[in-house]
């Protein structure tokens, strides 16, 4: 692993980080180039924080014994389905169209939408091991068993990944929104 590895990494790199110098987060939604599209994308990414949030807040909620083990494992299958479901689809779409394109756009930061695929396939792992944790829990609730330990697992396997989708998706903004500006890109 090396310490740009999304696991290992605090921040990106500062040499990637030279246009965001230039386009700081709080001017974004006021930047004449900030369009509709690149709106869409950001709200996704806060989609995403929403979903995983409110997935550890119904895990709490059954280890709290605040829901019946019928409605949590609904409600655990829809958000988690829904969750990694749209998480692969949202990377492929980056990975397939919009990181070729910004990468050659802007050639100084290559090797960040590098990095940032390279995340792709590490949070592939991470999401696998979610969904592994997912559903064994919703094994147990089926078989009608005490799915206390397999919530808990579940709830530690979840803030976990939000620890590593946080990242990820804090440096991709950092590294995409500043290039769109930049570029005044259109997709």
């Amino acid at each position: 692993m090396t310490q740009n590895a999304l696991s290992a990494r605090e921040r990106l790199p500062d040499a990637l980080r030279v246009l965001l110098a230039q386009y700081p987060r709080d001017i974004w939604a006021s930047h004449q180039n900030f369009d509709g599209l690149t709106r869409f994308w950001l709200e996704r990414h806060l989609m995403f924080r929403r979903a995983l949030a409110q997935w550890q807040d119904v895990a709490r909620g059954f280890l709290d014994q605040r829901s019946d083990a019928r409605a949590h494992g609904q409600v655990t299958a829809r958000i988690g389905g829904f969750l990694i479901n749209e998480l692969h689809g949202h990377h492929q779409i980056e990975d397939e169209h919009y990181f070729p394109i910004l990468s050659e756009t802007e050639t100084r930061l290559q090797r960040g939408f590098a990095l940032l695929d390279a995340d792709h396939h590490e949070l592939d792992g991470v999401l696998n091991a979610l969904t592994e944790a997912a559903n064994k829990h919703l094994r147990s609730l089926s078989a009608g068993k005490d799915a206390h330990a397999s919530a808990g697992a579940l709830l530690r396997q979840l803030e976990g990944f939000e620890t590593f989708l946080n990242r990820h998706l804090v440096d991709e903004e950092e590294l995409v929104v500043p290039v769109i500006l930049h570029h005044a890109l259109r997709f």
